[in-house]
């Protein structure tokens, strides 16, 4: 880390927890945290200084000035060294968090701080519902809320109210709940008397309990080990592992009390380099262990949950539900609770996800095929089965064609369902590219913090992302963009011309297993007509509609029904389909053409046709949105001042959604039933 010009920024935070928050210790309710945010040349990162004033070892009226300190050492060195931390173990994970975060912005992702499972959002981590100490009506709710939600492992927090009671609230949970239905931890939090513990676990043993964290107060180890060695209860140290930082005076603590399991809270157990050295003996001597949190916002929280994920994978569950504790908490880390598992990203972010390692799968298989669907943007979606080895072709030269560079990032933002996304993928597997994947939207750029190298993108996605001004400046970072999968309007291209680095647009179809040829979009080498890539042939047929010859992706040749000019050097220029010409009263009118000539009206639009008894068929407009009436006359007003006399549209009719594909291309024939349904219902 030598040699880096690191600027550091503490920003200190309270939390409000949402509900008191008891311990045997006291009442929580607010919570202080300091993030630290980290900046270099090349990215950014955050993490979290989060002490517990009662129980840091590193925590008093000084801790801010402190941290500045350290953190101005670290600007004024240009290094780093976790060790010189070993004392203040909540400053040593918020700093190493940090470092973690900013070498992740340079991946794309400043909070993807590993590459696990659970990291890219495939897998969950299962986690225990934690119940508050309260009165035992309270108690008694929260236990009954956490197994509607799915909680099959349940953590009571024991110590603060009447013991009895808490025998009482214990035993009716269990009367209900079996042990192969509901395993039940407990938590003292070292709030039983000394003399009276080892009764009160015997009383709770027979209830079927997991195990007890920290029955008594830390630093009794004699008192301890006896606890250990006589309790019907398996011992889970928490507290204890507190202050010790050696890695000689851990093994004594271990090797005098001998406990059962070890609770892990990086926070107070010396950051992820001291949980660590603590797993290593704990293996040593047979010792499980489990992750928790102190109490952090989901910054820390995003933390120890991917550290977890790095560990060997254990069947116990881990205590990392607190992200929902507090009123206001750190959304982009995207942390959610389903059922009794913690996941990163929503369901649809862990579809895509999972999605992605199917398709990763498949194209490692021994088998030389696998099914592609086309959009299904003119009619009923098909499945084919497309070549590995062609696809590993067009892969090859879409890179050669754009110069893309080994080891460079790729944002995957698109379906995996269609070929667009599936060949993304598959050039970043065989280039190799730095696959950065966001769940498919209209705002791909939206929870980027760095823009990538190369981005294949919708027009839609483009245009959506320069309308908001931190999307626009990552757009426009990107080194090598690549438009596809619809028409490019000319509002749109002229907002690209400008662009400092290379923009493309692609012509193709999920037959040629994506493009078959490039045009470029801006700079001084901006062009109006696509040349085709490496090996393909293009001609039109009698009818002026193109015919690809490409037999390195296809083995036939492809009859498009796409209108086009073709020049003597192979190179085209596109005049619409020949499937979206309409004869409206003897004339025939190109949709393309005639959209082209629209933009920009001030609603998302489509034109389609419908039967008329005079025209044969009539232009119809479709318009997103509720039916606004001066809206309509405006719409009309600019139709007439745009398109010849003829093409002005016969309807004009509004609809919730306009219809496009899943790849964002417009879908013809279903706009041209929900127009005919229009009609139709208006009659």
């Amino acid at each position: 880390m030598s040699g880096i010009q690191y600027r550091i920024k503490i920003i200190p935070r309270t939390l409000q927890f949402k509900q008191p928050a008891g311990t045997s210790r006291g009442i929580y309710r607010t919570r202080q945290v300091w993030y630290v945010c980290l900046r270099t040349d090349e990215g950014f990162g955050v993490g979290e200084c989060a002490p517990l004033y009662d129980l840091s070892p590193d925590y008093d009226a000084t801790y801010e000035a402190r941290l500045q300190r350290v953190c101005r050492d670290i600007e004024r060195s240009g290094t780093f060294d976790p060790e010189t931390l070993r004392d203040a173990p909540s400053m040593r994970f918020g700093l190493e968090t940090a470092f973690l975060s900013e070498q992740a912005s340079r991946r794309g992702d400043f909070l993807k701080l590993f590459d696990t499972p659970f990291s890219r959002g495939e897998e969950g981590t299962p986690i225990n519902g934690l119940v508050w100490m309260g009165t035992f009506e309270e108690m008694q709710g929260r236990m009954r809320r956490k197994l509607a939600d799915g909680f099959r492992c349940i953590k009571i927090k024991v110590g603060a109210i009447d013991f009895e009671r808490e025998v009482e609230l214990i035993r009716s949970l269990r009367e209900r709940f079996p042990k192969e239905q509901v395993q039940l931890r407990l938590d003292a939090n070292g709030g039983f008397p000394i003399d009276e513990a080892l009764e009160r676990l015997q009383r709770l043993s027979a209830f079927d309990i997991h195990s007890i964290e920290q029955p008594i107060r830390q630093k009794h180890w004699p008192e301890m080990r006896r606890l250990a060695d006589a309790s019907p209860i398996p011992i889970a140290l928490d507290e204890e592992l507190i202050g010790v930082h050696i890695k000689a005076e851990k093994e004594r603590l271990l090797d005098s009390i001998r406990p059962a399991y070890l609770v892990l809270k990086p926070t107070l157990h010396g950051g992820i380099a001291g949980c660590r050295e603590w797993i290593r003996l704990a293996d040593e001597r047979g010792i499980p262990y489990w992750l928790t949190s102190a109490l952090e916002s989901n910054v820390g929280l995003n933390a120890i949950a991917q550290f977890q994920s790095t560990l060997p994978q254990s069947s116990l569950h881990q205590g990392l539900g607190t992200g929902s504790l507090f009123v206001k908490n750190f959304e982009g880390t995207r942390l959610e609770i389903r059922g009794e598992q913690l996941w990163r990203g929503s369901e649809a972010e862990s579809a895509f996800a999972q999605a992605l390692r199917a398709f990763r799968e498949e194209w490692d298989a021994d088998t030389p095929t696998m099914l592609v669907r086309t959009s299904g943007s003119t009619g009923t979606p098909k499945t084919f089965a497309a070549e590995k080895q062609h696809m590993r072709e067009s892969a090859r030269r879409t890179c050669d064609f754009l110069r893309i560079p080994k080891d460079a990032t790729a944002l995957l933002c698109l379906p995996l369902e269609y070929i667009a996304g599936k060949m993304m993928a598959v050039r970043a597997f065989l280039r190799p590219l730095r696959l950065w994947p966001v769940l498919p939207s209209s705002h791909p750029f939206q929870t980027l913090r760095t823009a990538p190298y190369f981005a294949a993108l919708t027009p839609m996605q483009a245009y959506n992302s320069l309308t908001v001004p931190r999307e626009r400046r990552l757009l426009r970072a990107t080194r090598c963009l690549l438009l596809g999968g619809g028409a490019i309007s000319p509002e749109l291209e002229a907002a690209l011309r400008d662009f400092p680095n290379e923009v493309w647009s692609s012509y193709g179809m999920a037959e040629t297993l994506s493009h078959v040829a490039l045009r470029r979009l801006n700079g001084p080498h901006a062009d109006e007509y696509y040349t085709p890539l490496e090996g393909v042939q293009i001609s039109p047929d009698t009818t002026g509609c193109l015919q690809i010859y490409a037999p390195s992706v296809c083995r036939e040749t492809l009859q498009t029904h796409d209108l086009a000019e073709v020049l003597p050097d192979g190179r085209f220029r596109l005049l619409g389909r020949a499937d979206n010409i309409v004869v409206s009263g003897g004339l025939k009118f190109q949709l393309e053409q005639l959209e082209a000539r629209l933009q920009p009206l001030p609603v998302p639009f489509l034109l389609t046709s419908v039967p008329d008894a005079s025209l044969g068929e009539a232009l119809t407009l479709l318009l997103e949105g509720e039916a606004d009436d001066e809206l309509r006359g405006d719409v009309l007003l600019r139709c007439r001042e745009r398109l010849p006399r003829h093409a002005v549209p016969r309807h004009v009719l509004f609809v919730e959604h306009i219809p496009h594909t899943i790849s964002q291309k417009p879908a013809r024939a279903e706009a041209r039933k929900l127009a005919v349904s229009r009609i139709k219902t208006a009659k």
